[in-house]
């Protein structure tokens, strides 16, 4: 089977090599990152265009870093689309716009094309270790026939509903991680300010029901100072835009999801858009007048 990759870069690039690794003939197409030495070294082919790809590819694979750029891809001048044949089909790994991702399945099933939305969480540590966390939408005949190779990217792979489903499902992992952090941050604030050591209480907390990933993690992240990118700034603001924008078109409101965001707005006004995601605290850290700090 031959797997055209469009998206080789800090995610895309370890997962193609997966499939790759697998025995899977790959086709890359230069897009938004240069297409990798390595997997070209272990036997990818260079398509002249995305057409070109789709053309050629049994299955079509996109990991884009937003809903422009998976539309420039499908449907640009020279796009995937125009290559596409009856029979093939399409999976966007990408994490852009639930009502978008519908937008676009619809098109590309025209085409007598299957279409799969399968957005992932684990970020450039789990797409190395092929541990992702992958949400998919689609028909249960099209997720059967793409489960296999999402087995080889990751560990934690979820049939949520129809084309969609996955980018909702998606979407609502980053409110909550978005608010965790919000809540770790407040409290090691709180604890801080009130003169008590936070890495003791981060400790304490994490043998209680308060314990969480984000605790663990980004607690201790806050503490030792450390917010070299894991997972930027920019890229959760992009995320927790398309939970609002999505909340706004169903007439609901998401009071703390709108919070979250500003306090990321905050931390970009301060020339953190590269910071890691943790670093909300120093918004929280500004309006205290505070720093955690070990006591």
């Amino acid at each position: 089977m031959k797997i055209g990759f469009v998206g080789t870069g800090i995610m895309g690039r370890p997962m193609a090599g997966h499939l790759q690794a697998a025995g899977y003939d790959l086709l890359l197409v230069q897009h938004c990152s240069p297409v990798p030495a390595e997997l070209l070294a272990a036997g990818a082919s260079i398509c002249p265009s995305r057409s070109a790809l789709a053309n050629e590819a049994d299955i079509v694979i996109l990991m884009l870093p937003d809903t422009g750029d998976v539309e420039t891809a499908l449907f640009g001048e020279d796009g995937i689309a125009a290559g596409l044949w009856a029979g093939g089909c399409v999976i966007d790994m990408s994490s852009i716009d639930p009502i978008a991702t519908r937008s676009f399945a619809a098109r590309v099933e025209a085409l007598g094309c299957a279409y799969v939305d399968a957005p992932v969480s684990g970020g450039e540590v789990g797409a190395k270790a092929a541990s992702l966390t992958i949400m998919c939408g689609g028909s249960d005949t099209a997720f059967a026939r793409v489960e296999p190779l999402f087995r080889l990217m990751g560990k934690n792979i979820t049939h949520v509903g129809p084309v969609g489903a996955g980018q909702v499902t998606k979407v609502a992992n980053q409110i909550v991680v978005a608010l965790n952090i919000e809540a770790v941050a407040e409290a090691l604030l709180f604890a801080a300010k009130a003169g008590v050591d936070p890495d003791k209480v981060r400790t304490a907390l994490m043998g209680g029901f308060a314990a969480s990933r984000v605790l663990e993690v980004h607690g201790q992240r806050m503490i030792d100072r450390t917010f070299a990118p894991g997972f930027r700034i920019a890229l959760h603001q992009k995320d927790l835009n398309l939970a609002l924008n999505t909340a706004r078109s169903l007439g609901m409101a998401l009071p703390n999801t709108a919070s979250a965001q500003q306090l990321f707005n905050a931390c970009v006004a301060r020339g953190g858009a590269e910071w890691d995601h943790s670093a909300m605290v120093r918004a929280l850290e500004v309006l205290a007048d505070h720093e955690i700090i070990k006591v």
